[in-house]
């Protein structure tokens, strides 16, 4: 019977992702500019509603981060990166990630043993689909990333599996660039 309720649950959550496809999974740079709420410098907690989001953020990554949605597994540019930087929130550009945490699950999503601070992410229960998890949202916005699982790597044995719709990156080089055109 246990067995039979992992597979349920298993067909529950992959028919889910398989709902809507997304156009892409990447902010809308357009919108980007005029999202004053992005801050990668400022770490003060931003509370907004969601029809101010809504207007904001693109429908894909509003879908996931306001909506607690979920993209396909295997969407991702993100999954398989491998450049030397660091993640963020798309919707507000808090920190969330080091890329030297992130780690191939095979889940379908990318996934990351560590945040980047204590703050970066909020634990909340998530009790949907008859299952018991734990969702992860980002500490500055309360967008939804995803779920955490303790079935990863050490040293910590966590998994966070997050939506790649809701992330951004920066490659070091270039963060590199602008230390150091700020210090001149």
């Amino acid at each position: 019977m246990k067995k039979l309720n992992i597979l349920f649950s298993f067909v529950l959550i992959f028919t889910s992702c398989q709902s809507q496809p997304l156009k892409s999974n990447k902010m809308d740079t357009s919108k980007k500019t005029s999202n004053v709420y992005y801050n990668r410098e400022d770490s003060k907690k931003v509370d907004v509603s969601n029809d101010v989001w809504k207007n904001i953020l693109s429908p894909e990554v509003y879908k996931i981060a306001r909506e607690k949605g979920t993209e396909r597994p295997g969407s991702s540019e993100f999954e398989y990166k491998k450049d030397v930087g660091t993640y963020y929130c798309a919707v507000c550009g808090n920190t969330l990630f080091k890329s030297d945490t992130k780690f191939e699950s095979g889940c379908g999503w990318p996934s990351f043993y560590e945040p980047f601070s204590k703050t970066s992410i909020i634990y909340l229960p998530d009790n949907s689909y008859g299952m018991k998890r734990t969702e992860v949202q980002c500490g500055k916005c309360h967008s939804h990333l995803g779920h955490v699982f303790e079935d990863g790597p050490p040293p910590t044995g966590l998994r966070y599996c997050i939506n790649g719709v809701v992330l951004d990156f920066e490659k070091a080089q270039e963060a590199e660039k602008k230390f150091d055109g700020k210090k001149e």
